[in-house]
């Protein structure tokens, strides 16, 4: 992403675990095409470029392993025309203009689908429209209906990444799947409390130390080795945590079901678990994982 914005001029210093931001030189409105292929994530640049110089040019981002994102792009070019942006595809590229001459108008619309790419270009456009845009049906990352009154000029400012949901999950789930105890912070307990409650039901140990830590234990020797298994269908939200979670349940005692229902190729991971002695059968989104016992290597 330093690259993607530094392409279009804009300067990028990083200090240890601080990174300062100047788009005062910002001096290109199009995104060259072999920049958007290195990061999928840069073709939302768009919606803050349309919004400041009333013009963007982005390429088309490239393909996905775990499945199609076209939605992204239509749900994007969709929203960015509801506030007013006149949006063509031309030779692979998205090339958008504010239609009257001025600024983007603040609109109220539904997202087609809860894309979190759509969200976020679609909230950082909205920005600086004129009025007030209200976005419903967002990204179900917690905040599902977004308002966002528009100014006619935004400031610099200091702000602090709240905490990863997915990092968070990412570890509960390795301590889970080795049986071991872990003590993680920063960690927004509430931020979690799906996974939190899927890990409680299968016997895992949680405790909140304070305010932003959060311990899990699955130590065999104090609890037994007897975590059990359950069943999940994947959301937008959370939804990258669903092969940490097959593993897991490879692990653990009992029949479980994981469906997914967003990627429709999320489940190649499932032929590398059985490299491992996993027992799975999967149909289609759905996987059937016969725990305990079956997962020799975990």
């Amino acid at each position: 992403m330093v690259s993607i914005l530094e392409s279009l001029g804009a300067q990028v210093m990083s200090f240890g675990g601080d990174i300062v931001v100047n788009t005062d030189g910002i001096v290109s409105v199009e995104l060259d095409l072999s920049e958007i292929g290195k990061l999928k994530g840069g073709f939302f640049v768009i919606g803050p470029l349309l919004a400041r110089f009333g013009e963007a040019i982005v390429g088309l981002p490239g393909g996905c392993d775990i499945g199609a994102r076209p939605v992204d792009v239509d749900i994007c070019v969709h929203g960015l025309r509801v506030l007013g942006a006149t949006v063509e595809l031309r030779d692979g590229k998205v090339q958008a203009r504010v239609s009257n001459g001025k600024r983007l108008t603040g609109a109220s619309f539904r997202l087609e689908y809860p894309s979190v790419g759509a969200t976020e270009t679609l909230m950082m456009a909205a920005c600086m429209a004129e009025g007030k845009t209200v976005i419903s049906n967002a990204a179900q990352e917690l905040e599902q209906t977004l308002f966002v009154r528009g100014r006619r000029r935004l400031y610099g400012s200091e702000y602090s990444i709240m905490p990863d949901r997915i990092e968070a999950g990412t570890y509960m789930l390795a301590a889970a799947i080795t049986r071991s105890c872990i003590s993680i912070s920063p960690v927004s307990h509430s931020n979690s409390t799906c996974l939190v409650n899927k890990l409680s039901s299968a016997g895992c140990k949680l405790l909140q130390l304070s305010d932003d830590t959060l311990e899990l234990s699955v130590v065999p020797r104090t609890i037994g080795d007897n975590l059990r298994g359950f069943s999940i269908k994947t959301n937008p939200f959370l939804g990258n945590l669903q092969p940490l979670t097959m593993a897991l349940l490879s692990t653990c005692k009992g029949v479980s079901v994981v469906e997914e229902s967003v990627f429709e190729n999320r489940m190649s991971h499932v032929t590398e678990l059985q490299k491992f002695g996993a027992k799975i059968q999967r149909c289609g989104s759905r996987a059937m994982v016969y725990g305990k016992g079956n997962a020799r290597s975990f």
